[in-house]
């Protein structure tokens, strides 16, 4: 299946209702933590520490508990590794934790059976328990499809007996980029062999009456992450399944990219009332990783007790969101265009050049000319306050539309409205009409009286409690009109949002951590169902260089626009062979120039080079002071010292062409 299509999937869930709700799931038992049903959206992390190190994993645990873990997950490649679990468990309990635990395995079964008389709940991923992921081609026919399956159920049925009498749960947790060569012969790498695989597996538990059952579908690509996991509900809903669903990037990386991708894939799912345990995967400390979800997450219990005002105006009520496709406006928005970065700058120092340096355009004093970067804006709103320097030929400038009226020279320089004045004006761009108007403004007169004008682009508002479903239902409603203007999409954020600790760590930059998560779900949900053709952050307590670097960053996860090197990083288990974040930094380091690069990180074979399924690159641990790095995922050297392996890694993109030099 072509992957152009998955925002065309039929029949893909994507519930746009006007009131939060949470899509009602059975309830699991997970030691004395239950999950799914009515219980609160739980939150979870996993150990980087060695298994076998007993009391570095206990200290480890404890930190994730204190920091907000309802669940830790900690790896078991083989068997002594899940033996030693019931020591960590012990020295865990008699420290006063009862924090269940989940085994994660990828390989080995007979290490899944042992863990799973241990704790509370343990992981499998169907792409490699009993299933085979060696990049081969297969080709079954029917009879030896349901055969391989057959056997595959074999090795499956102990795990299963042995967690229905010990009461554990166990999670079927699909990954993008582990599909096995079954599953991908058949379905290929795409959201619905995802789901198939997981499918199987859960109606091999039904067979056996076993239904302690969470299931999870991840990738490094957020916009596969949430198609995949929409067409799972829509699948399980018509198998008359509910199980809970575990939420998660894969591979999400650090720093502001790793919140962003992880709140673009998973607070795109919460919008959407999916979810009841999360997991954001950093590639940092663990304990880091809880109040990023924590923060996520308590955003929509706020959600679900707040009362909306109004409902949302309805013209249609069309039951999937489709694409928005928009008529081009002055060759520059809309389109096929990529999405425009729009900044507001009117409480900027406008006397000196500098001052553009925030949004992308750096000052050469000595030639008074202006340099752009991948990520200089493409429109700044300056209101109604004048430059007292000429701007950059490439910036377009906005200001209110009696000041614009002002102004003798309009090269560049467009107007804002809103709707009324739209309508009473007589004088009007005729390159670019921007008019601000919210869902809302759709049921006014002066909307009635609008006249299709190709020089117009909608800024789109929202005060609304759900403003993502506002604005959703925005686009539903002018695509049943016939309408066609690009829509930039606006999002207003207060001071008062941002107040109080992400979780329970108090964080300088966390106003701005907040702001990352926020504005990461509600303009990367609409992006990554083909809606915008811009974006526009308004948050006046977050540095405006901060709201650029966000900007390009949502749209860079959403897939859309991008305009920088992209890391797909591991999160670090017990299984890394590295240290995984000083790998990181030091990649990053060196090739962060290389625009549109996708680049996988892995510590360990296990994430490589399946967890990495869409990089170019990939530099993956093979064993101690050993990397193997990857085209793709094709092997091109083994056993690489790690002192060379990224002199290595660069030669590699200098034989393929796609090697820069690093901007003087």
């Amino acid at each position: 299946m072509d992957k152009s299509n998955i925002l065309s999937l039929p029949g893909i869930y994507c519930d746009s209702k006007t009131t939060y709700s949470r899509w009602k799931t059975r309830e699991v038992q997970i030691g004395d933590i239950p999950m799914g049903a009515d219980n609160p959206i739980r939150i979870q992390s996993m150990t980087t520490i060695d298994t076998m190190d007993t009391l570095g994993s206990v200290a480890q645990t404890i930190k994730m508990v204190d920091a907000g873990c309802d669940y830790v997950r900690i790896t078991a490649p083989s068997i002594k590794e899940a033996q030693n679990l019931a020591n960590i468990k012990d020295e865990l309990r008699k420290r006063g934790y009862k924090v269940p635990l989940v085994a994660d395995i990828h390989f080995t079964p007979n290490a899944a059976e042992v863990a799973a008389r241990i704790v509370e709940k343990v992981r499998i991923n169907p792409g490699n328990y009993a299933d085979k992921k060696k990049f081969d081609q297969l080709s079954y026919t029917d009879a030896a499809y349901a055969a391989e399956l057959e056997r595959i159920y074999g090795k499956f049925k102990p795990l299963v007996s042995i967690c229905k009498e010990y009461g554990t749960a166990l999670r079927i947790g699909t990954n993008h980029g582990s599909l096995s060569d079954r599953i991908m012969s058949h379905y290929g790498d795409t959201p619905e062999g995802m789901v198939e695989s997981a499918l199987e597996f859960i109606r091999m538990c039904e067979d056996m009456n076993f239904y302690n059952l969470v299931i999870s579908m991840k990738s490094s690509n957020p916009q596969v992450m949430v198609k995949a996991y929409r067409l799972l509900v829509e699948k399980m809903t018509l198998e008359q399944m509910n199980y809970p669903l575990h939420l998660g990037v894969t591979e999400a990386g650090d720093g502001e990219d790793g919140r962003v991708k992880s709140a673009v894939g998973i607070g795109t799912l919460l919008e959407d009332g999916l979810g009841d345990t999360v997991r954001v995967s950093l590639t940092e400390e663990p304990e880091k990783e809880a109040p990023v979800a924590i923060a996520l997450v308590k955003r929509y219990t706020q959600r679900a007790a707040a009362q909306p005002s109004k409902d949302i105006f309805k013209i249609t009520d069309i039951p999937v969101t489709k694409p928005f496709e928009s008529q081009e406006v002055n060759a520059f928005i809309g389109g096929s265009l990529v999405p425009r970065v729009f900044v507001d700058i009117s409480k900027s120092n406008l006397k000196d050049p500098l001052a553009l340096h925030a949004v992308g355009y750096r000052y050469d004093m000595l030639l008074d000319k202006f340099h752009m970067g991948e990520q200089s804006v493409d429109f700044v709103y300056l209101g109604d306050e004048l430059p007292s320097f000429t701007m950059p030929g490439n910036l377009k400038q906005v200001y209110n539309y009696g000041t614009w009226l002002s102004l003798k020279e309009r090269h560049n320089i467009h107007p804002i409205f809103d709707l009324s004045s739209f309508q009473q004006a007589t004088i009007k761009d005729p390159a670019i009409n921007f008019v601000s108007l919210s869902n809302d403004d759709l049921q006014t007169e002066a909307f009635e009286n609008f006249q299709n004008d190709k020089t117009v682009v909608f800024i789109l508002t929202t005060t609304a409690v759900h403003g993502m479903a506002d604005q959703r239902q925005f686009f539903q409603n002018i695509q049943s009109l016939g309408l066609s203007n690009p829509v930039l999409i606006k999002r207003s954020y207060d001071k008062a949002e941002f107040s109080g600790p992400i979780g329970d760590i108090m964080d300088p930059e966390e106003p701005i951590s907040k702001q990352q998560l926020y504005a990461s779900t509600d303009l990367g949900a609409l992006l990554i169902d083909g809606l915008g053709s811009g974006i526009w952050i308004d948050s006046p307590a977050i540095p405006t260089d901060k709201l650029v670097s966000l900007s390009f960053g949502i749209l860079q996860a959403t897939r859309s626009r991008i305009s920088k090197t992209e890391y797909i990083s591991c999160p670090s288990c017990g299984r890394t062979l590295f240290d995984l974040q000083e790998t990181t930094q030091m990649i990053r380091s060196r090739t962060n120039h290389l625009k549109g690069l996708k680049i996988g990180i892995m510590g360990c074979i296990v994430n490589g080079p399946g967890e990495m399924a869409d990089a170019d690159y990939g530099y993956v641990g093979a064993g101690p002071d050993k990397i193997t790095l990857y085209r793709g995922q094709q092997v091109v050297k083994k056993n690489v010292s790690s002192a060379n392996a990224l002199d290595e890694l660069i030669n590699i993109i200098k034989e393929d062409g796609l090697w820069l030099e690093v901007p003087a």
